[in-house]
């Protein structure tokens, strides 16, 4: 699952997002409200840890716009603002949280398993399809009711798969999950990706089928036969 950190201490963010990187997660980084507005427009983000003292905005009206066209993407703000009326504030403006400097790693975890726990198209603890469940918050799969061995790459796969289960996922969408809006765009290696995981589907008995929708991405489905049979 990707975060988005808009925070402008690349220092401070690059320390966040290891810290994220222990617990599953993978993470963009953006500096200033500017470059946040051009990560989101490029991509779906399960969550975003939110900065305030942004040095061409406050990170308030990142939220505000957000909000203002639809966008209920799960926000955490991460302050050193620490009075009331900045908590209250930012949870007017659409926070779903809200967490002041400093504070335990431990604990902003937790608040952001909490956060995305949540319903959304996007969100959920346990997905099923078929016999195939994916724990997502402790990245563990079980197809038939027995635990499989996945590496992580091909579990981020399988979630977006599931998660958008008898849509096409497209490319596009894949390696920016797998690989970040500024990391490695090479198709070729989510061929591999997709390759492994549909060997290590088939081989563990899974009733979902991956299919190609050729120069466009992937879908995922149940097989009624395999269910059936």
């Amino acid at each position: 699952m990707r975060i988005l950190i808009v925070e402008d201490n690349v220092t401070y963010a690059g320390l966040v997002a290891a810290r994220l990187a222990q617990s599953g997660f993978d993470a963009d980084l953006a500096n200033s409200v500017g470059e946040a507005k051009r990560a989101i427009a490029r991509m779906d983000y399960a969550a975003i840890l939110l900065d305030l003292g942004l040095p061409d905005q406050n990170g308030t009206t990142l939220l505000q716009d957000m909000r203002a066209h639809g966008d209920s993407t799960p926000v955490l703000i991460v302050t050193a603002r620490n009075s009331l009326k900045d908590r209250i504030d930012g949870l007017h403006d659409g926070a779903d949280d809200y967490l002041a400097k400093p504070f335990s790693m431990d604990e902003l975890v937790a608040r952001l398993h909490a956060l995305l726990r949540r319903p959304s198209s996007l969100l959920g603890q346990v997905l099923s399809a078929g016999n195939v469940s994916l724990d997502v918050e402790n990245r563990q799969l079980s197809i038939d009711g027995r635990i499989q061995s996945v590496r992580q790459r091909e579990t981020a796969i399988l979630e977006l798969l599931m998660r958008r289960k008898g849509n096409t996922v497209t490319r596009r969408v894949l390696q920016d999950q797998l690989f970040g809006a500024d990391g490695e765009q090479d198709s070729n290696t989510v061929d591999v990706y997709i390759h492994r995981l549909r060997t290590q589907l088939t081989e563990a008995g899974a009733t979902v089928k991956i299919h190609t929708i050729r120069g466009v991405g992937y879908v995922m489905s149940e097989d009624k036969s395999e269910q059936s049979g």
